[in-house]
């Protein structure tokens, strides 16, 4: 079994891991932390709007926690857990709040990992591309989404049918469960590749590699991995069997 108290490269907090010490224990806490430290680079609007430099939208493609953390450090050395003015957090989406979030977990010894799948709680009628945590309580696996300070679910305890994640995204789009064009990035993006099953497999793909410790920037492609707008009828389903 994958040892998930353990940090993969990319959750490793590197020469700033003792700052991880002040953030406190409980996921509860650690959700309030992650919650702070980043600054969705669209969902609010332009960044330009909210004081930031149009330069610093290049920190979204941060692939390390460590690097995550020394810009944070560099922007305020303040202890984490401090509340933070706009401007000090990092520019960054979904995946950041979660990898910084696991970070911490695993800094104190608890089993965390990455989950990539298709938030139904943000949009009604659809269900939009995320990444949130998932945290081992010590009897199960918990979802929870450290990117919002509330919602209509409870974030610390998501419900398995408002959160797909990847295989479980992909069986309902396949089966027509749930209308494949209903599962996209944004139900205002029209990019070719950003909604069906399309971004399915690509969210199914990603999660994979995070079951595996790999958490990737969610715009990365590599292997079967493509923005091509469609896909065969004949493309196969996931394995019935993942990692538990």
């Amino acid at each position: 079994m994958i040892d998930y108290t353990t940090h993969s490269r990319f959750s490793d907090p590197g020469p700033l891991a003792g700052w991880l010490d002040e953030v406190g224990t409980g996921s509860a806490q650690w959700r309030r932390v992650a919650s702070g430290l980043v600054f969705h680079y669209w969902g609010n609007g332009p960044i330009t709007e909210h004081g930031f430099p149009v330069e610093r939208l290049a920190e979204v493609d941060l692939r390390y926690a460590a690097d995550m953390f020394a810009r944070l450090h560099e922007l305020n050395p303040a202890p984490l857990g401090q509340r933070r003015a706009t401007t000090e957090r990092i520019v960054g989406c979904c995946r950041d709040f979660t990898l910084l979030f696991v970070s911490m977990a695993r800094h104190h010894g608890v089993p965390a990992r990455s989950r990539v799948g298709f938030a139904g709680y943000l949009v009604p009628g659809w269900y939009l591309d995320h990444v949130v945590a998932e945290v081992w309580d010590g009897e199960r696996w918990r979802l929870v989404d450290p990117q919002f300070a509330d919602g209509e679910v409870d974030l610390m305890d998501v419900p398995r049918d408002r959160f797909l994640v990847g295989a479980d995204a992909w069986r309902a789009a396949r089966s027509g469960a749930i209308a494949p064009d209903r599962f996209a990035v944004s139900p205002e993006l029209t990019v070719p590749g950003t909604r069906g099953l399309t971004q399915v497999r690509h969210d199914l793909v990603q999660d994979l590699a995070s079951l595996n410790k790999h958490e990737m920037i969610l715009w990365d492609l590599w292997g079967p991995l493509s923005d091509a707008p469609e896909l065969s009828e004949r493309t196969s389903p996931p394995p019935t069997s993942w990692p538990p």
